[in-house]
């Protein structure tokens, strides 16, 4: 099988029951879920010792509902297929933000992304993340799409956020705070 079709050499690309250019708002959204998914892999290559093996596991399940995620926007009449991305891949990010903050020093500042090589790969998946969820946004404004994508889009940003802390943590690099600002968390949890 040839992995080139020289079908998109005109501008165009396959959604699912349809053709569009790629520059389609539903093409840019699955896009930046694909580049999304890139910066995560790259970020599972730096969290390669034994102290990550539970986050490993979990942005590994990560990149497969990114799949999901994808595939959802992808269908040119939605509704037609039922969608992959439910509220329990949500629920689930819950619990795994809960998991790790559980091992975390309250914060009071806005925490500056950096620190270690893995909490600023996965500081830049959270910046990443955060533009893939406007342009779910974006797309949700022209077209129905699967409000659950937009969801777990928005709990997955608070999910890396909370990994690249619990990767500094665990390498005992610590978190730098923004200190040109005030205080604006309350238990470490909540915004001012």
């Amino acid at each position: 099988m040839k992995i080139y079709t020289r079908s998109g050499d005109g501008g165009q690309t396959s959604l699912i029951g349809a053709r569009v250019r790629k520059d389609d708002v539903r093409v840019e959204a699955y896009g930046t879920l694909d580049e999304l998914n890139a910066f995560v892999g790259m970020a599972l290559t730096a969290l390669d010792d034994e102290r990550f093996a539970d986050l490993r596991d979990d942005l590994t399940a990560v990149q497969h509902e990114l799949f999901d995620c994808g595939s959802d926007l992808a269908y040119a009449d939605p509704g037609r297929y039922p969608y992959k991305t439910t509220a329990a891949a949500v629920e689930r990010l819950e619990a795994r933000i809960d998991y790790y903050t559980a091992e975390l020093a309250p914060i009071r500042r806005f925490i500056l992304p950096g620190g270690s090589p893995a909490s600023s790969l996965l500081h830049i998946c959270r910046t990443v993340c955060r533009r893939a969820e406007r342009r779910a946004v974006a797309l949700a404004e022209r077209h129905a799409v699967n409000e659950q994508v937009i969801r777990y889009l928005n709990r997955l940003s608070d999910f890396l956020f909370t990994a690249a802390r619990t990767a500094n943590a665990r390498l005992g690099v610590r978190d730098v705070e923004y200190v040109r600002g005030a205080e604006v968390f309350r238990t470490g949890d909540e915004l001012l």
